[in-house]
Protein backbone atom coordinates (compact mmCIF):
# COMPACT_ATOMS: atom_id res chain seq x y z
CA UNK A 1 0.00 0.00 0.00
CA UNK A 2 1.09 3.35 -0.72
CA UNK A 3 2.74 4.97 2.07
CA UNK A 4 1.17 7.94 1.99
CA UNK A 5 -2.27 6.65 2.30
CA UNK A 6 -1.07 4.35 4.78
CA UNK A 7 -0.13 7.67 7.07
CA UNK A 8 -3.50 9.07 6.57
CA UNK A 9 -5.29 5.67 7.36
CA UNK A 10 -2.70 5.87 11.14
CA UNK A 11 -4.37 9.56 11.41
CA UNK A 12 -8.13 8.43 11.03
CA UNK A 13 -7.34 5.54 13.32
CA UNK A 14 -5.97 8.36 15.92
CA UNK A 15 -9.38 10.28 15.31
CA UNK A 16 -11.21 7.24 16.22
CA UNK A 17 -8.84 6.42 19.27
CA UNK A 18 -9.72 9.88 21.01
CA UNK A 19 -13.50 9.38 20.36
CA UNK A 20 -13.96 11.04 16.71
CA UNK A 21 -14.63 10.38 13.32
CA UNK A 22 -12.09 7.57 12.14
CA UNK A 23 -11.31 10.29 8.33
CA UNK A 24 -7.24 11.08 8.20
CA UNK A 25 -5.20 13.22 6.05
CA UNK A 26 -1.77 13.72 4.64
CA UNK A 27 -0.59 16.52 2.47
CA UNK A 28 2.54 15.72 0.63
CA UNK A 29 5.08 17.72 -1.71
CA UNK A 30 7.95 17.12 -2.73
CA UNK A 31 7.56 13.06 -1.76
CA UNK A 32 7.48 14.36 1.72
CA UNK A 33 4.50 14.63 4.28
CA UNK A 34 4.33 18.06 5.40
CA UNK A 35 1.27 17.85 7.50
CA UNK A 36 -0.88 15.33 9.00
CA UNK A 37 -4.43 15.67 9.93
CA UNK A 38 -7.81 14.22 11.17
CA UNK A 39 -11.31 15.24 11.78
CA UNK A 40 -11.78 16.39 15.32
CA UNK A 41 -14.49 17.59 14.96
CA UNK A 42 -16.14 16.00 18.04
CA UNK A 43 -12.63 16.34 19.84
CA UNK A 44 -12.57 19.85 19.74
CA UNK A 45 -16.25 20.92 19.27
CA UNK A 46 -15.22 21.99 15.79
CA UNK A 47 -17.91 23.10 13.14
CA UNK A 48 -15.12 22.80 10.18
CA UNK A 49 -12.20 20.34 11.47
CA UNK A 50 -12.44 17.98 9.16
CA UNK A 51 -10.01 15.27 8.79
CA UNK A 52 -8.17 17.85 5.54
CA UNK A 53 -8.88 20.98 6.98
CA UNK A 54 -7.31 20.13 10.65
CA UNK A 55 -4.27 18.68 8.13
CA UNK A 56 -4.26 22.11 5.79
CA UNK A 57 -4.09 24.04 9.46
CA UNK A 58 -1.61 21.69 10.69
CA UNK A 59 0.78 22.83 7.30
CA UNK A 60 0.53 26.73 8.51
CA UNK A 61 1.36 28.89 5.75
CA UNK A 62 2.35 27.92 2.85
CA UNK A 63 2.90 29.91 -0.47
CA UNK A 64 1.16 29.07 -3.47
CA UNK A 65 4.06 27.48 -5.38
CA UNK A 66 3.90 25.35 -2.54
CA UNK A 67 0.71 24.33 -3.16
CA UNK A 68 1.02 23.73 -6.61
CA UNK A 69 3.47 21.05 -6.08
CA UNK A 70 0.93 19.35 -3.14
CA UNK A 71 -0.90 16.07 -3.16
CA UNK A 72 -3.85 15.71 -1.02
CA UNK A 73 -4.35 12.31 0.47
CA UNK A 74 -7.73 11.30 2.31
CA UNK A 75 -9.04 8.18 3.47
CA UNK A 76 -12.44 9.33 2.97
CA UNK A 77 -13.90 11.60 -0.76
CA UNK A 78 -13.61 15.14 0.48
CA UNK A 79 -16.95 17.21 0.90
CA UNK A 80 -17.92 20.57 -0.70
CA UNK A 81 -16.11 22.22 2.48
CA UNK A 82 -12.80 20.76 1.99
CA UNK A 83 -13.25 20.48 -1.92
CA UNK A 84 -13.58 24.50 -1.27
CA UNK A 85 -9.90 24.67 0.06
CA UNK A 86 -8.48 22.59 -2.21
CA UNK A 87 -9.86 25.00 -4.89
CA UNK A 88 -8.98 27.58 -3.42
CA UNK A 89 -5.30 27.04 -2.55
CA UNK A 90 -4.69 25.34 -6.01
CA UNK A 91 -3.88 21.35 -4.86
CA UNK A 92 -3.68 20.03 -7.76
CA UNK A 93 -3.62 16.16 -6.76
CA UNK A 94 -6.31 14.45 -4.58
CA UNK A 95 -6.01 10.82 -3.56
CA UNK A 96 -9.23 9.34 -2.09
CA UNK A 97 -9.29 6.19 0.13
CA UNK A 98 -12.50 6.03 -0.63
CA UNK A 99 -16.10 6.85 -1.76
CA UNK A 100 -18.61 4.43 -1.42
CA UNK A 101 -19.70 5.54 2.22
CA UNK A 102 -19.76 9.05 1.45
CA UNK A 103 -18.67 11.07 -2.22
CA UNK A 104 -18.13 14.43 -2.33
CA UNK A 105 -18.45 16.58 -5.34
CA UNK A 106 -15.49 15.00 -7.08
CA UNK A 107 -16.69 15.44 -10.86
CA UNK A 108 -17.03 19.30 -9.58
CA UNK A 109 -13.24 19.54 -8.60
CA UNK A 110 -12.03 17.47 -11.66
CA UNK A 111 -13.88 19.51 -13.67
CA UNK A 112 -11.35 22.57 -12.01
CA UNK A 113 -8.48 20.62 -12.98
CA UNK A 114 -8.13 18.72 -9.98
CA UNK A 115 -6.45 14.84 -10.33
CA UNK A 116 -8.87 12.86 -8.46
CA UNK A 117 -7.94 9.24 -7.98
CA UNK A 118 -9.66 6.94 -5.69
CA UNK A 119 -7.93 3.80 -4.01
CA UNK A 120 -11.19 1.82 -3.02
CA UNK A 121 -8.89 0.64 -0.34
CA UNK A 122 -10.79 -1.80 2.17
CA UNK A 123 -9.77 -0.76 5.27
CA UNK A 124 -10.93 3.10 4.69
CA UNK A 125 -14.40 1.53 3.61
CA UNK A 126 -14.63 -0.60 6.74
CA UNK A 127 -13.34 2.37 9.03
CA UNK A 128 -16.29 4.54 8.08
CA UNK A 129 -18.65 1.16 7.85
CA UNK A 130 -18.08 0.69 11.06
CA UNK A 131 -18.15 3.61 12.65
CA UNK A 132 -21.28 5.00 10.44
CA UNK A 133 -23.19 2.09 12.20
CA UNK A 134 -22.06 2.57 15.97
CA UNK A 135 -22.87 5.83 15.60
CA UNK A 136 -25.12 7.03 12.76
CA UNK A 137 -26.21 10.30 14.73
CA UNK A 138 -22.51 11.43 14.93
CA UNK A 139 -22.04 11.01 11.17
CA UNK A 140 -25.06 12.61 9.77
CA UNK A 141 -23.81 15.69 11.96
CA UNK A 142 -20.77 15.56 10.26
CA UNK A 143 -21.99 15.40 7.10
CA UNK A 144 -24.52 17.95 7.80
CA UNK A 145 -28.10 15.79 7.18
Amino acid sequence: MDEFLQAAIDEAKQGLAEGGIPIGSVLVIDGKIVARGHNKRVQQGSAVLHAEMDCLENAGRLTAADYQKATLYSTLSPCDMCSGAILLYGIPKVVVGENVTFQGPEAYVQSRGVEVTVVDNQECKQLMRDFIAAKPQLWNEDIGE
